[in-house]
């Protein structure tokens, strides 16, 4: 999958290249994590992954994680994070967020007419969004791609 790099700062940011594609073969058809099925050698499917991550190609990044604070919610150091612009911030989702100069990636979570920045590692605080804050939400996460 190749990508574009855009920018550096405190996130790697990544644009899916949608005009060329690389497709891959695909069996499309769940593997059993118990026992084994009959093997599926006679399937000819392939899957272009930016199609498949990628819904809304021109507003949807790839970016490079760093740091633990989203252990618990699967996101570890190093993943790549498929994000959306496109899509609406709302209460619950993972978000990519520019607070106060600096990227971060956390759950958003609103209470009470408030809005904070939830880690999901209890090693680190929740990041309360103040009107003294200068904060936008730049895009969802929808996907996490990591090596295993």
């Amino acid at each position: 999958m190749q990508v574009k790099k855009l920018h550096s700062p405190g996130l790697t940011f990544f644009k899916p290249e949608t005009e060329n594609t690389l497709r891959l073969p695909f069996v499309p058809v769940g593997v059993k994590a118990g026992f084994p099925s009959p093997a599926l050698d006679f399937m000819e499917y392939t899957i272009d992954l930016n199609k498949y991550v990628a819904k809304h190609p021109h507003t949807t990044f790839y970016i490079k994680a760093d740091g633990h604070s989203m252990r618990d919610a699967g996101i570890d150091d190093g993943d790549i994070l498929v994000t959306d612009r496109s899509l609406e911030p709302a209460n619950g989702k993972i978000a990519i967020c520019l607070i106060d100069g600096e990227f971060t990636v956390k759950r958003l979570k609103l209470e009470k007419g408030e809005l904070y920045l939830m880690p999901e590692n209890p090693a680190y605080p929740p990041l309360p969004v103040t009107e003294n804050s200068q904060f936008s939400v730049w895009g969802i996460v929808t996907f996490v791609i990591k090596s295993l």
